[in-house]
């Protein structure tokens, strides 16, 4: 492509105007000869020239270009092919007019440089939009050779041949046209001629193309007329031919015969801004060749040559240049170097010269300075850099520690002879044997309770908490100190190794402490009999070949053992010294935490001695008794009699005709003692058989044995113990206040009764039975449809919020205990009492192949209302989406994009599932997709009355339950 760049200050000479160049643009008129430049050449018989009369004009566009395209905006949109844009030559880097040809995809197009002919693939982004005065014609046209055509099933190689021969005739080269006719695109039909050369009959002898049949009119040959932009794909398709690779190929070289070589140009002219053009040397030269002179082809080849020697020779000049410039920075930067170092020399002349000056006084000042620093170390204890924390430690656990006692050991040989004996007891089930094993262990009894008595009396004696809270100090200090110790075998050789290292630090330090005294004392001696020198009031005073000694060695000496003490007494130990210490720690810390386990041995050992000894004194040969317990269940049988028949009395009463009212309350409130009564009696019973349980398991396990009538192994074979039955209950009165705090907007099932079985560890709870009404039963015969679905989980958000304004955290919300009544009211259900929020939440429930867990619960979280509102997203998608399959990301969390849903149902599950956090169910219940839903369901008149016929009988029946539930609490107050 030439004609490419352009001088800038050109554009101030011409006055030229774009409505004029519009002009000049006129139809081609047949048998009109015009002289033209080749730019482009598309195949052997068709190309694109330039008139030489428009290369004014081609500079005055450059110009503008080279302003307007810069700052103008990219393209977007659908490009219109009629259109002209500016575009960014890949080669140069240079604006041009183009058009788009072709669409090749979404960010890439196929455009032609309208002014010069040639074809590129270009990025959208280097494509921009121009104004609309450089909206008008191109400055090259398209020529066709008149009466020639590509011969049918021509060979590519010989295609591209006849290219590039075509292109060494007419490329850059001033031929004259002569128009015979026009296309209707505007493709020009002419004959070609170079000088005396017919480039057509030229072409057509090398074979590159042969003769049509010539009509009139505009049809000339147009059945061979190619598709523009396919040959434009085509020729992109095709490397370049060596012409046209040239690295100035885009020189625009002016008409020689046209202008006699009298064209000079002005260096001043050529600049970098913007598009310019540049002229070689050999179409600057008169003569080169005259449209009257006969030019032959041996005349084109070698013009072609040394066009192409000029250009070698111009790449050679640009790389010689670059290496100047380069150069000659490099030298200029070398320039400020030196100047920068000259500078900074002599900078540390002078600081060297005012340093001489103060020489002295500023080496006293500085060693002052260091001898009051090291004074201020030597009055705080600095033993700690050697260890000595460490043996004061070694040495209180030496001197203090305990050693093992004679009468543990015979303790513990006889608790274990005790042991055996009750296991023996223990799995006995008949009663002769089982008499014979409890004499036996009678006597190892006996024998127990005496070294019991020996062992407490020798550990009364000992300071075992004084000697623990001195081992705690220790080690709360030494960890203060050396922080956290490692792990390691117990080692004399590492104490012994410490103690050999603190003796030779111990020694070194006092050495060089002993040389830090005598350099002072011998500079203050220096300073004394200096005084006489220079004290002039002495009669006779010494001179200075009189003077001990050297200052500066002095000074010298001073400083190096100040500097040394100090030294060793801020610097950290290396890392050997570390390593020794901190491993003579680790055992120091070893010794204190054996100490200490032993004596916790001691304590744990000396506190079932005395619980042993309190226990059996009372018992000693002999079983514990029952007749408490045996007189409880008594009692409790009578008011148990007492109450049956008042109730029977307070019903005979209620059915007679002439009941007294007065006589029927008197009957109900001892009715109410009496229950109150059979209470306590129960809570009694409870305790006692609780303390004949804990005896059965530690001392006397033949009392399930001797007295089986009381039903002890079954008592201890109820795993659920007190506070659990209190935990059930309170969770059980929390639901159901928040349940009837809402009354019939609670969204909640409601509880009936709640029965806690006292022989089998089970809790038995009772509620309205809806048969196949949860969600996972109704998506499996008949899915709700998502008019259903909303009505119905916008009553599971009415649940959630009741249960959360409750401060009540579900923990395991899925289809099974999410229930639609009548496909149109959801509830929450069967919620476990038994369990905690955590115990309900580890449940791992799936949907669909969709996890209701959520993420922060899978980490090892607390189960939260935000937990909850995960499962209630999910639970909702699932409706949602019915049967389609889920895609999820690495945590499990699904994709809620992938589905096409209802913007106010989507908006809500990208809440719930991904931004949850700041999400309350009361927002849910208010949410826009709960609010428009309008639709209406078909009634279900069997299912209808089945679930409302619950609600009367369970009127009565939670008042019942109300009832219940304070009198648990009134026997449990603590647990409200």
């Amino acid at each position: 492509m030439w004609g490419q760049r352009l001088f800038a200050g050109m554009a101030e000479a011409e006055s030229v105007s774009f409505s004029e160049l519009v002009q000049m643009d006129e139809d081609t008129h047949c048998n009109k000869v015009e002289d033209v430049v080749g730019s482009h050449v598309e195949d052997a018989v068709t190309f694109w020239a330039q008139n030489v009369s428009r290369n004014k004009d081609i500079m005055k566009i450059g110009c503008s270009l080279s302003e307007v395209c810069p700052h103008a905006n990219s393209v977007f949109g659908n490009l219109d092919p009629k259109k002209i844009y500016g575009g960014l030559f890949s080669e140069d880097k240079c604006w041009y007019r183009c058009k788009v040809l072709k669409t090749i995809s979404d960010d890439k197009c196929l455009v032609r440089y309208i002014d010069y002919g040639n074809t590129e693939i270009l990025n959208r982004s280097d494509i921009v939009e121009i104004p609309p005065e450089l909206q008008f014609s191109s400055i090259a046209k398209k020529y066709r050779l008149w009466g020639l055509q590509i011969p049918s099933g021509q060979e590519v190689t010989q295609f591209d041949q006849g290219r590039t021969f075509l292109g060494s005739l007419i490329f850059e080269k001033e031929i004259k046209m002569r128009i015979k006719a026009t296309y209707q695109d505007g493709t020009v039909i002419a004959q070609a001629e170079y000088g005396t050369v017919d480039i057509g009959e030229e072409v057509a002898k090398k074979g590159f193309a042969e003769k049509c049949r010539l009509t009139s009119g505009v049809d000339v040959c147009e059945a061979k007329k190619p598709d523009s932009s396919q040959l434009a794909l085509r020729n992109l398709k095709n490397p370049i031919p060596l012409w046209g690779r040239r690295s100035n190929q885009s020189t625009f070289s002016r008409p020689k015969g046209h202008f006699n070589g009298r064209l000079t140009l002005d260096v001043k002219y050529e600049t970098n801004a913007g598009n310019h053009v540049t002229f070689p040397k050999e179409s600057l030269a008169a003569g080169d060749f005259n449209l009257g002179s006969n030019v032959s082809l041996a005349k084109i080849k070698q013009d072609q040559k040394l066009i192409e020697e000029n250009e070698k020779l111009k790449t050679e000049k640009e790389v010689l240049l670059e290496n100047y410039k380069a150069l000659e920075l490099k030298v200029e930067q070398t320039a400020q170097e030196l100047q920068k170092e000259k500078t900074t020399t002599m900078d540390l002349t002078k600081h060297l010269e005012n340093t001489l000056k103060t020489c002295v006084g500023t080496r006293l000042k500085n060693l002052a300075a260091k001898v009051e620093l090291l004074k201020e170390i030597r009055h705080i204890n600095i033993s700690i850099r050697f260890g000595n924390d460490l043996s004061d430690a070694m040495q209180v656990l030496e001197e203090g520690s305990f050693t093992a006692l004679e009468s543990l050991n015979e303790l513990e040989k006889i608790w274990a002879e005790y042991n055996v004996a009750q296991e023996k007891i223990q799995t006995c089930h008949n009663e002769n044997e089982g008499s014979l094993l409890i004499a036996k262990r009678n006597e190892v009894q006996q024998k127990l309770f005496v070294a019991v008595d020996v062992f407490i009396l020798e550990v009364d004696e000992l300071p075992l908490d004084k000697r623990l809270k001195t081992l705690q100090d220790l080690s709360t200090s030494l960890e203060e100190v050396y922080g956290k110790a490692k792990e390691g075998t117990d080692s004399e050789e590492i104490l012994r190794k410490f103690y050999d290292w603190q003796c030779s630090k111990r020694e070194e330090f006092a050495s060089i402490r002993s040389e830090t005294e005598a350099s002072l004392q011998h500079l203050v001696a220096w300073f004394q009999s200096s005084q006489k020198v220079f004290d002039l009031s002495l009669g006779e005073s010494l001179t200075s070949e009189d003077m001990i000694d050297n200052i500066d060695e002095i000074l010298e000496k001073t400083e190096s053992c100040v500097c040394k003490e100090l030294e060793i007494s801020l610097i950290e130990q290396g890392v050997v010294d570390k390593e020794i210490i901190l491993s003579t720690y680790s055992q120091v810390l070893q010794k204190i935490h054996s100490e200490e386990r032993f004596i916790a041995t001691l304590l744990s050992k000396y506190k079932d001695s005395v619980e042993f000894k309190n226990q059996i004194i009372d018992c000693l040969n002999k079983s514990p008794s029952v007749d408490y317990l045996l007189s409880i269940k008594k009692t409790l049988k009578g008011l148990k009699a007492q109450l049956r028949w008042k109730l029977v009395e307070k019903s005979n009463l209620e059915e007679s005709d002439d009941h007294d009212g007065t006589e029927i309350e008197k009957i109900k409130q001892e009715i109410t003692q009496l229950r109150n009564s059979v209470f306590q009696e129960i809570y009694h019973e409870r305790e006692e058989y609780e303390k004949l349980n804990s005896l059965t398991q530690k001392w006397f396990p033949e009392l399930p044995l001797l007295y089986p009538e009381i039903g002890l192994l079954k008592y201890m074979g109820y795993s659920v113990d007190v506070d659990t039955e209190g935990r059930v209950i309170q969770r059980a009165a929390s639901y159901h206040r928040a349940c009837g705090d809402a009354k019939e907007e609670s969204g909640l099932l409601p509880l009936i009764f709640l029965f806690l079985c006292k022989s089998d560890p089970v809790a038995y709870l009772m509620v309205p039975y809806y048969p196949k009404a949860n969600l996972s039963s109704v998506q499996a015969s008949m899915p709700l449809t998502s008019e259903e679905a909303l009505k119905v989980m916008k009553g599971v958000a009415q649940g959630l919020h009741t249960l959360h304004s409750a401060n009540i955290i579900h923990g395991s919300l899925h289809q099974n205990n999410v229930f639609a009544l009548n496909r149109e009211q959801g509830i929450v259900g069967d919620f476990d009492f038994t369990k905690s929020e955590s115990q309900r939440a580890s449940v791992n429930m799936m949907v669909g192949g969709l996890s209701l867990t959520s993420p922060e619960l899978k980490i090892g979280k607390p189960p939260s209302p935000s937990s909850d509102l995960y499962a209630y997203g999910c639970l909702l998608l699932w409706l949602s989406v019915q049967s389609q399959e889920f895609e999820t990301n690495e945590d499990g969390v699904p994709k809620v994009d992938q589905f096409h849903l209802d913007d106010n149902v989507k908006s809500l599950l990208c809440s719930l599932i991904y931004f949850r956090s700041s999400m309350t169910a009361e927002q849910v219940l208010n949410a826009e997709c709960f609010l428009l839903s309008k639709g209406k369901s078909i009634p279900n008149p069997e299912k209808e009355i089945e679930y409302v016929q619950h609600n009367k009988e369970d009127e009565s029946k939670m008042e019942s339950l109300d009832r219940y539930i304070e009198r648990q609490e009134m026997l449990t107050p603590t647990l409200d």
